[in-house]
């Protein structure tokens, strides 16, 4: 009798435990307190992702199946969880009240608003790499900020059209959700031949992009602290060694918990240094090069630019888990649209205020151009920022590359990375630190903002935004579609396209140039 009685105790207390938890993983959502890609991707996105920030927070990338309802059906291969909660990852059979997972794939799942919402997504598409906006109108011109504007009416529009193929018509004539995330729609248009690969292509897109959001990370802090300190003798590399130096721990990450309690201090942080340069900008006001805006381009390095502009709006890879969260998915298409105005906006006139002021000599990095005084305490907040956003891809392409790789059952090509207690193995952790380093010899040999940012872009950017929102809306509903969706969607896969394979081109030449540069000295 004793024993039942214990027994009994310990459940109950396991659960309010767990309620507790969720409870307080929704409070610190609310609050801002959120992890996420884009910008993304990030991806942020889905990626800028690598903005991701608000992932952790809102949990949003846990499936219905995974500690669930009883009799649930197992994820489908190549989907992707951005959230783990424990040292390791749960097993195929925990119960419903395991933790935080279960918790919140339930009936108690807590629901944000549409102002919670479009948060999330202006911290997706207004992260730091807007700073790298005002080198595109340098070589675009009007041009540029026209294609600012046209980037945000298609990623708006193919949001949505992402979000329609979740859904399908059952028997009774209603519209239900039939999908949860990118992966499951991806996998949707290739079954029933090819049930996974289109979760497999979409993985790879996306563990390509958050790696290039971690080289990124590394290549901004690098050059920020070496145009910080010019006197010291100190190279960019060496700045970039340092930088990693700080953030090898990265690879001891069992989760984010701590991490996203410092992504709100690092977007206000960024909206304020975008303020001040913006101020400073005013404050030229008198000498502003209008005659320097021109209507012509250059060919051979506009279309990096294009690359730049789409990658600074990838927010598509977490939008379906993002709409699966809101308290009215019915109010998903008016977020949208007042995120991206604003985002088109904010951005346009950030870009062109700024190259205004500096004209011909816009750098890379637009806070390289402000004078010095001001420069370093600009640089060392955004510096801070970089290091403070580098986790939040780093542990997810980890999560990305753990689960497709070391993780999937039989079909695994790797032994398990985790052990039997859920520990990782020091191999598993070999494997961590081998990614940081790669970031870092990326960012040593190939250490242009511009360049790789513009390749991300090109390459992985205008496939998760305009080519494969677009293709997935055909294939999935086309005998529904009206004669203008179907117009739409052929015209933005067909110039998504080309402006991809254009930048993507253009910016390979450019970073293979760069790295025999490199390498000669």
């Amino acid at each position: 009798m004793a024993t039942l009685l214990r027994s009994k105790l310990s459940n109950v207390a396991t659960s309010v435990s767990n309620k507790s938890q969720a409870k307080m993983s929704g409070m610190f959502a609310r609050m801002g307190f959120q992890a996420a890609t884009d910008e993304e991707a990030v991806g942020f996105a889905h990626c800028d992702d690598l903005d991701m920030e608000h992932r952790q927070g809102l949990q949003m990338d846990i499936l219905k199946g995974e500690g669930g309802e009883e009799g649930g059906e197992p994820p489908l291969e190549g989907d992707i969880h951005y959230q783990r909660d424990g040292t390791g990852p749960l097993p195929p059979s925990a119960s419903k009240d395991t933790g935080v997972c279960s918790e919140l794939s339930g009936q108690g799942k807590p629901k944000i608003t549409a102002w919670e919402a479009g948060w999330n997504v202006t911290n997706a598409i207004q992260g730091m790499f807007v700073l790298g906006l005002p080198y595109a109108i340098l070589h675009g011109g009007y041009l540029g900020l026209f294609l600012i504007i046209f980037a945000a009416v298609v990623c708006c529009y193919t949001g949505k059209i992402l979000i329609a193929c979740l859904y399908e018509e059952n028997e009774d004539g209603e519209i239900v959700r039939v999908r949860d995330s990118y992966v499951d729609i991806a996998n949707a248009c290739c079954a029933p031949r090819f049930p996974t690969l289109g979760g497999r292509i979409v993985n790879v897109a996306q563990i390509i992009e958050l790696v290039m959001t971690c080289i990124l990370y590394v290549v901004v802090s690098g050059n920020l602290m070496y145009n910080s300190f010019p006197n010291l003798p100190v190279s960019q590399k060496s700045w970039s060694i340092i930088a990693t130096a700080v953030l090898l721990p990265c690879a001891f990450l069992k989760n984010l918990k701590a991490v996203s309690k410092f992504s709100l201090l690092c977007t206000l942080a960024h909206f304020v240094i975008n303020i001040l340069v913006i101020a400073y900008c005013l404050s030229r006001a008198r000498d502003w090069a209008w005659d320097k805006v021109k209507f012509y381009i250059d060919v051979k390095k506009f279309p990096i630019s294009i690359g730049i502009i789409v990658f600074s709006y990838t927010s598509q890879i977490f939008l379906p888990s993002l709409e699966g969260n809101m308290q009215n998915p019915k109010e998903f298409h008016c977020m949208m649209n007042w995120t991206h105005i604003a985002a088109c906006i904010l951005k346009g006139l950030f870009a062109l205020v700024a190259y205004l002021t500096w004209a011909d000599e816009t750098k890379e990095v637009i806070t390289d151009n402000l004078p010095s005084t001001i420069r370093a305490v600009v640089n060392i907040f955004l510096v801070a920022k970089a290091l403070l956003s580098y986790p939040l891809p780093f542990f997810a392409a980890v999560e990305v590359l753990e689960r497709s790789l070391f993780q999937d059952g039989n079909r695994a090509f790797f032994p398990n990375c985790y052990g039997g207690d859920g520990r990782l193995k020091s191999w598993g952790l070999t494997l961590r630190c081998a990614l940081v380093v790669f970031t870092l010899l990326m960012a040593i040999y190939v250490p242009h903002f511009a360049l790789l940012m513009g390749l991300t872009g090109s390459l992985t950017g205008a496939g998760l935004c305009f080519l494969l929102p677009s293709l997935f809306h055909l294939k999935l509903l086309w005998r529904k579609l009206l004669w203008h969706h179907v117009f739409f969607d052929v015209a933005i896969f067909v110039i998504g396209g080309i402006c991809s394979v254009s930048g993507f081109i253009h910016s390979l030449e450019g970073l293979i140039e760069a790295f025999r540069t490199n390498a000669e000295d």
